[in-house]
């Protein structure tokens, strides 16, 4: 700011010494609002539809059905005015997103089909359509009117002829239509030069009465150009329906803050103009080329060039400085007002913020995407300071993003906002649709920028991990109950599997059938060449959901090669990143230990031909696994390296590290890869790694996590006996609920399963990731036919389980928000000492219309705040 501005001790002393305010100069706000299809964000003829759910004395219609009008309360004071500014928008935006609509405060909106875009039905409208032709018919541009109380007309009009002046500065702090047809124009607001098409338009010229007002007015009616005083658009004039001097050149500005500037900035302009015609003080006036060419070079730069500062010098100045100038000189009117320090604060937020047609232009240079500008001006119409979507806990879900409510959702139960979600029902509100898909651009942008991708089943290309910008909140309570739940279940088959490859006590007390285990496709043999006793899953996976009552119980487990720490870690880094206001609730755990945690896990499994460092590395295939994200960020966390097959070979029973001629030692392999893929991948000798690492891992010199063969635990056979293998390893209830199970492989229970086929679902004991399961109660005959046919003709191949009712939570779908069905992988490291869950759980989301969530099935994932 230049030094003509005050300094703080000066603020204080004008805000100590201000005289009483002028109680007249009340003030009010017409804001004309563009109706834009959220979708496809074009200009569409649907004001009726917002306007029929709206008070007519506050909400009115345009020339064009694409326009809303709002006009405030008269308000005394700026604050007054700003909150009739935001109630106003607030409820009309609520209607509007009811119809999936969008309000647009903007001089112009890019996107327009001048075919779809009628004139409201009125005989006024219709009339003028006829008169003015295109001028009616590219009307669609939307201005912000001021109003300042002046009773007196007389007054009014010498009010108009002072204020002339200063309207080039005020046009460019409001400039917000750069594009028109979708094209940009070169100016900061197309609006205004649309505007001056109109006969009525611009400057009225010398007038020293409000009698020579009447009779311009009445000489233009005769004329036959204009049919009513309506018809007058002078860029400053007495109203012509209230007792006001009228502020007409500004364009309509999405940002709240700039309209109570423009306002703030007038009644002070009003304000000295009525003290100098009431001093007789002569009025300078601007010829009329100069007054036009200002006005011109305000549309051409708006905040971002230089504008004429009139009538000190016709030559151009920045336009920081000819708006600085008229703060500086309306200072004594705007501390006589009470208005100084908010106009002044105002000020600078404006000029260090830039217009609103410049943002406009930066968003389109991100993508070159005209549809980026909607989302942006539907965004800041909004606001996220101006209350829009607020909400508190029990409130009834509000319209517009929130359309639905679910007896089973975790975020709006039967139509009311659960207490948890208050607070983030309160930003999404705020932004709104068009907001969050500009969030979702920033997300895509930093998920590419970090390579964080996952590849799905059938897709040649990997794809940008699916995340929803919704987070899933997991309460204390619930978190404390499962984390004993999990550590609990995943101890005991631990036990279980040692057991399968060991002395079997399993079997041989009668608690689950040999038939089970032999029967089941993931016993490997590799499994009984773990020289010693101890963990063999060092890092478990557990899918849990949770039913419409709100009870969680166990999906299933994984100890194989459990996925997604990585991107529970990521989603998390994105919410911060993307959605920085979102309020953090108490006993949120942080993600960040997580790596830690696991790498303490690891290090504690090394054998003792290690020593007191032992040396870990993740084994991954590379590029092509779908979870080759997840793969390099968790070895980068943990400090150690993410190594391929062929960097590996085995001597003398030692596994060692090949990289750049030299070798390294290794004693943890945390496995990324599958037991057939790590059997027959080849080693840095070309040589098939499988048989020298078997070797190296018999003559207990490595270990691999998870362990060779660790998936029996998964089988889903043997999930029916998980809660008999908690009684029988640790003596304990379980802790936990599984969903009920039937085994085919049992005859009593497949005549059950047979005659239930349409209640139940039915999933093969080797199916992974959503594979060849079949619903029961969303399956067609055909399928019910064929998966019979196959349970008759392998029936211990089968297992069927009850149709659990899951829990939906909220999704962003680009529209509005839906609810998906959802589940939770937590995970558990374990050590030699003790288990830990970890602080980071992944949850999956199903698409629309199905109940499998799985990544590898084109499911989505959430951040999960799991709080303690």
């Amino acid at each position: 700011m230049t030094e003509s501005l005050p300094t703080v001790a000066e603020e204080k002393t004008v805000a100590e010494e201000k005289p009483a305010k002028p109680l007249d100069l009340s003030l009010g706000v017409e804001e004309e609002l563009h109706v834009v299809d959220l979708a496809t964000r074009e200009l569409v003829p649907r004001a009726p539809e917002i306007l029929a759910g709206l008070d007519g004395d506050r909400y009115s219609a345009e020339l064009h059905r694409s326009v809303v009008e709002t006009n405030t309360p008269v308000a005394a004071t700026l604050d007054a005015l700003r909150d009739g500014i935001v109630r106003l928008r607030r409820d009309a935006i609520r209607t509007a997103e009811r119809h999936g609509l969008g309000l647009v405060a903007a001089g112009t909106v890019p996107l327009v089909d001048l075919e779809s875009l009628p004139v409201t039905p009125t005989s006024r409208y219709r009339r003028m359509l006829d008169d003015y032709q295109l001028l009616a018919r590219e009307q669609l541009i939307c201005g912000a009117q001021v109003h300042v109380g002046v009773p007196d007309r007389d007054e009014a009009v010498a009010v108009t002829q002072r204020v002339a002046p200063a309207l080039p500065v005020l046009l460019a702090l409001s400039a917000s239509s750069p594009y028109w047809m979708g094209e940009d124009s070169g100016y900061a607001s197309v609006r205004s030069l649309v505007w001056m098409r109109w006969p009525t338009a611009g400057d009225p010229g010398e007038l020293r009465s409000a009698a020579e007002h009447d009779d311009l007015v009445a000489d233009l009616i005769a004329s036959g150009t204009i049919t009513d005083p309506k018809m007058v658009y002078f860029d400053v004039r007495p109203s012509a329906h209230v007792p006001t001097v009228e502020l007409r050149v500004t364009d309509s500005c999405p940002d709240v803050d700039t309209v109570v500037l423009l306002a703030g900035l007038f009644r002070a302009l009003v304000l000295r103009a009525r003290q100098e015609h009431r001093a007789g003080y002569p009025i300078t006036h601007v010829r009329p080329p100069l007054h036009r060419a200002a006005m011109w070079r305000a549309a051409r730069s708006g905040l971002e060039g230089d504008l004429l500062d009139l009538p000190r010098s016709p030559a151009p100045v920045p336009a920081a400085a000819a708006v600085e100038r008229l703060i500086a000189d309306l200072r004594p009117q705007l501390a006589e007002l009470g208005d100084w320090e908010q106009v002044f604060d105002l000020s600078v937020r404006a000029l260090s913020r830039g217009s609103s047609a410049s943002r406009q232009r930066r968003a389109v240079s991100r993508r070159g995407r005209i549809s980026d500008v909607v989302d942006l001006i539907v965004e800041d119409t909004r606001g996220g300071a101006t209350g829009i979507g607020l909400a508190g806990p029990g409130d009834t879900v509000p319209a517009g993003l929130f359309p639905y409510a679910g007896s089973g959702d975790e975020a709006f139960s039967g139509g009311d906002i659960a207490p948890a979600y208050a607070g983030i029902v309160n930003v999404l509100g705020a932004l709104g649709s068009a907001g969050l898909r500009r969030r979702e651009d920033a997300r895509d942008d930093e998920q590419r920028a970090r390579g964080i991708t996952f590849s799905v089943a059938g897709e040649a290309a990997t794809r940008l991990f699916p995340f929803d910008l919704v987070p899933r909140i997991v309460p204390a309570e619930d978190w404390g109950r499962l984390g004993a739940g999990l550590i609990q279940r995943v101890r005991a088959l631990d036990r279980f599997v040692s057991d399968v490859y060991g002395d079997r006590t399993v079997v041989r007390d009668g608690v689950v059938p040999e038939w089970v285990i032999d029967g089941s496709p993931e016993l490997r043999p590799s499994g009984a060449l773990v020289g010693h006793d101890g963990v063999r899953a060092q890092v478990a996976g557990v899918d849990l959901v949770r039913d419409v009552d709100g009870a969680w119980c166990v999906l299933e487990d994984n100890l194989r090669v459990p996925s997604g720490i990585g991107y529970a870690m990521q989603n998390r880094r994105l919410t911060v990143s993307v959605l920085p206001e979102l309020p953090i609730p108490d006993g949120l755990l942080s993600v960040e230990p997580t790596p830690s945690l696991l790498l303490r896990a690891l290090r504690e499994a090394a054998r003792p031909a290690a020593g007191d460092d032992p040396r870990v590395v993740v084994l991954s295939q590379g590029p092509e696994d779908a979870a080759w994200f997840e793969h390099r960020m968790l070895a980068e966390e943990m400090g150690v390296p993410v190594v391929r097959s062929t960097e590996l070979f085995v001597e003398d029973t030692r596994v060692y590290r090949m990289r750049d001629g030299k070798r390294s030692p290794v004693d943890v392999i945390y496995l990324r890869m599958g037991e057939d893929d790590v059997m027959h991948a080849p080693g840095a000798d070309g040589m098939p790694l499988g048989p020298s690492l078997v070797a190296a891992l018999h003559a207990d010199t490595v270990t691999l996590a998870n362990a060779l063969g660790n998936g029996i635990g998964d089988d889903k056979a043997v999930y029916a006996y998980v809660p008999r293998l908690i009684e029988y390893y640790l003596g304990e209830k379980p802790l936990l609920a599984d969903v009920p199970t039937y085994l085919c492989g049992i005859a009593e229970q497949r005549a059950e399963v047979l005659r239930r086929l349409d209640e139940l679902v039915c999933k093969p004991v080797d199916g992974y990731g959503g594979d060849r399961i079949v619903i029961g109660p969303h399956a067609s005959p055909e399928d019910l036919s064929a998966v019979r046919r196959q349970i008759l003709a392998a029936p211990r191949r089968w297992v069927a389980q009850e149709v659990v009712r899951l829990s939906t939570h909220p999704v962003f779908d680009g529209h509005q928000l839906s609810p998906r069905h959802v589940d939770l992988r937590a995970f558990v490291f374990t050590g030699q000492t003790s288990s830990v869950v970890a602080p980071a759980a992944l949850t999956r989301v199903a698409p629309a219309g199905s109940m499998i969530v799985n990544s590898s099935r084109g499911g989505g994932s959430k951040d999960t705040w799991l709080l303690s």
